[in-house]
């Protein structure tokens, strides 16, 4: 298996109720993706299997080459880089902004008693500078913005030079400033030929960085599209996936929809 994700016929069921039904999904080294779909797609469900954090009820979920349920999750997960809002939870508010980041290499949230050399602390250093976020590295966690934030948690899971990149809605909450920073930075590691294969999960498609190739639409659990983004992202497909009629706008790589 030599995709980055290789799911076929992929359940997930959960407490009675179906999260994700017959899905079939393959991202491939060099692909940026973006997730879209409304509130109870399944769209965070997709990404935990990704991440190796959540095993399918059944179907193969092949991730970075292997297989959910027949490999050693915990030997997986530091190959997969991932910011998302249930692991920024657990951050200490008191917790440097430059230990945030370097905890990523023992895959901890929090100094503990584990020790980093300078090659961790340049890499953590070096990262905050390409997100933009180098003046904040002395900074206490809790006292930064939610778009602070989103930039360290994205330096943290590139951290360990990941092989897979996930991010789970990370513009959420920010404010349109805040927002089209974090895209045109995202645009810019999407346009990095070094950068681990990408997936992101949006409500949004004004929050689809320019450089994304491909597109994945969820609706209720189940896909209602996947493939090239400038052919798959359409209004049709965009209006079946969120049940309301929608008119797609493009203003050079970079999109916007409204209701009819």
């Amino acid at each position: 298996m030599s995709d980055v994700l290789a799911f076929a016929g992929v359940y997930v069921v959960r407490s009675g109720s179906r999260l994700l039904r017959d899905v079939d999904w393959e991202v491939e080294e060099g692909q940026r993706w973006v997730v879209l779909g409304p509130n109870g797609a399944g769209k965070t469900t997709l990404l935990q299997l990704a991440a190796g954090r959540m095993h399918p009820t059944s179907g193969v979920a092949g991730v970075l080459g292997e297989v959910l349920g027949a490999t050693d999750v915990f030997d997986l997960r530091p190959r997969i880089g991932l910011a998302s809002s249930s692991l920024a939870e657990g951050i200490p508010a008191q917790e440097r902004v430059v230990d945030v980041v370097v905890t990523a290499s023992w895959g901890v949230v929090g100094r503990w008693r584990e020790s980093y050399d300078d090659l961790d602390h340049d890499r953590a250093r070096e990262l905050l500078v390409a997100l933009g976020a180098e003046h904040l590295l002395e900074r206490r966690y809790g006292t930064l913005s939610e778009g602070e934030r989103k930039r360290v948690q994205i330096a943290r899971a590139l951290m360990t030079d990941p092989e897979l990149m996930l991010l789970d809605e990370p513009a959420a909450g920010l404010d349109l400033g805040g927002r089209e920073d974090l895209v045109g930075r995202l645009g810019a590691i999407a346009a990095d030929l070094e950068a681990p294969a990408l997936v992101m999960v949006t409500h949004h498609v004004e929050e689809i960085p320019p450089g994304f190739t491909d597109v994945l639409l969820l609706r209720q659990g189940e896909v209602v599209a996947q493939g090239p983004l400038e052919l798959t992202l359409t209004q049709e497909n965009l209006s079946a996936t969120f049940g309301l009629d929608l008119v797609l706008d493009r203003h050079g790589d970079r999109w916007a929809a409204r209701a009819r």
